[in-house]
């Protein structure tokens, strides 16, 4: 559905929740703010709705904007992808699109593996979930624990795998064209 296929239909649906809730233009005017002439015209389409009308509309009748607009619904989020077996190590994708950042849980047998590092373009992010995970990168060698991370540029020389003493459990966040992880957090309190 269009942008303007659903804004078609959003004067219907502000009258109809109006008229649900036994409000009058007036009331609802005194309520948002928004003169009674241009809730009149919302209603009726002959005013394009804008976020500056539709929010205070939405808290007026304590509702999402989603449902006030009518929004589309959004398709089940759940990604069931096939675990895939590649070179002994098992990777569950986490993402459903190829290309773009992929993500994906992966779990590493115990094993001992000569390093062999490699380059190729992207950046890695690596998190432990269980066990430890030896990390070659560069000059670097280090041994990641539960909870640790890790982010690298892949054009520098790099292998990660089990460091022999059983098996990890690591999530590994990949961008093909050096695309860097976004982590959106709220500040700590203090």
């Amino acid at each position: 559905m269009s942008t303007d296929e659903v804004l078609a239909g959003v004067g219907d649906r502000l009258r109809r929740i109006r008229k649900e809730r036994e409000v009058t233009l007036a009331g609802l005017s005194e309520t948002t703010g928004i003169s009674v002439s241009t809730l009149s015209r919302l209603e009726s389409g002959q005013r394009r709705p804008s976020l500056e009308l539709l929010l205070p509309i939405a808290r007026a009748h304590s509702l999402p904007l989603d449902e006030l607009v009518g929004a589309p619904p959004v398709g089940d989020p759940r990604v069931r992808a096939e675990p895939i077996v590649r070179y002994g190590r098992t990777h569950w994708p986490l993402t459903r699109q190829p290309g773009g950042l992929q993500a994906f849980k992966v779990l590493e047998p115990r094993r001992t593996a000569e390093p062999d590092p490699r380059t190729h373009e992207g950046y890695e992010w690596l998190y432990v979930l269980s066990g430890r995970l030896r990390l070659v990168l560069g000059e670097h060698d280090v041994v990641l624990t539960v909870g640790e991370a890790a982010e690298f540029d892949t054009r520098v020389p790099h292998w990660f795998g089990s460091t022999g003493e059983g098996p990890v459990e690591f999530l590994s966040l990949f961008g093909p064209q050096g695309e860097r992880m976004h982590v959106r957090a709220r500040p700590g309190r203090s």
